[in-house]
């Protein structure tokens, strides 16, 4: 092969990954605005399809997260589906549960929280069939509430460290089930929620060099275009159409984890 047809071979790819990346952004900027979470369920393993290491796919994944959130939690914070104290609350507790997780990762047994964070999960599905919002329902703030949103806050960061998932994932059908949130304030508040998490681990993961931005930036903007679009369908569909179509992204979530889990398994046999 001639050093031509291998600069025209390595254009090639380079152009075909660029193009993974913007459909991967379109996907997971629509999922985002749909139902208000991050789109790292679908960007880490895409990119490791696409050959990344799995660090930097967390890494560039999470970076690519917070242009997202941003223009998402601004979409829905214009139409008024934000509860902003709610959001601030919750983000607290994520920025010091986000620390806890990194300190108990090597502290306690994984298999046995992995298994139990498994059933929450599980549970939390069949209670979005149980438990259908209201449309214009807000969040009741009181005291004991907020407090309530900051220990939801740490638990959400300390299972975001461990297990490797985003904290929309949980802290959406928590916010309709337990705290009767609206599914739009559910997803809008999440959103915003991620904005500083997502700040706090970029620059931690740029430090450790753990994010690739180019990557980061083709696919978080990519998800700009999208989002909208997703915050539309969210606002044009039922709650009950909302809480089914959540849960089964929970129900792909709950598969993603036991396919890694088991894989995990037979590598350490």
């Amino acid at each position: 092969m001639t050093t031509d047809d291998q600069l025209t071979g390595t254009a090639n790819r380079v152009r075909t990954t660029t193009g993974a990346l913007i459909l991967l952004g379109l996907v997971a900027g629509f999922l985002s605005g749909l139902f208000g979470v991050g789109g790292g369920v679908i960007v880490v393993p895409a990119l490791l399809l696409l050959g990344m290491d799995q660090r930097l796919a967390a890494g560039s994944s999470v970076a690519a997260i917070l242009p997202t959130s941003i223009v998402g939690a601004v979409g829905y914070g214009l139409s008024g589906h934000i509860d902003w104290i709610a959001g601030l609350l919750l983000a607290a507790g994520i920025v010091i549960g986000a620390q806890l997780g990194t300190f108990l990762l090597a502290r306690i047994p994984r298999d046995v929280l992995f298994w139990i964070f498994v059933a929450f999960l599980a549970a939390v599905v069949v209670s979005l069939w149980l438990v259908v919002p209201e449309r214009g329902a807000s969040i009741p703030m009181n005291v004991w509430l907020g407090a309530a949103l900051v220990l939801t806050g740490v638990i959400t960061g300390i299972l975001s460290g461990l297990m490797g998932v985003g904290g929309g994932i949980i802290v959406v059908p928590v916010l309709i089930v337990l705290f009767g949130a609206s599914d739009l304030i559910a997803k809008g508040t999440s959103l915003l929620m991620m904005v500083p998490g997502s700040i706090s681990a970029t620059i931690g993961n740029g430090r450790r060099k753990n994010v690739d931005l180019r990557v980061a930036a083709i696919i978080g903007l990519s998800a700009c275009v999208a989002s909208p679009l997703g915050l539309l369908t969210a606002t044009s569909i039922s709650p009950f159409w909302s809480n089914v179509g959540f849960s089964v992204l929970m129900i792909g979530v709950i598969t993603q984890l036991l396919v890694k889990h088991i894989r995990g398994r037979r590598r350490a046999a």
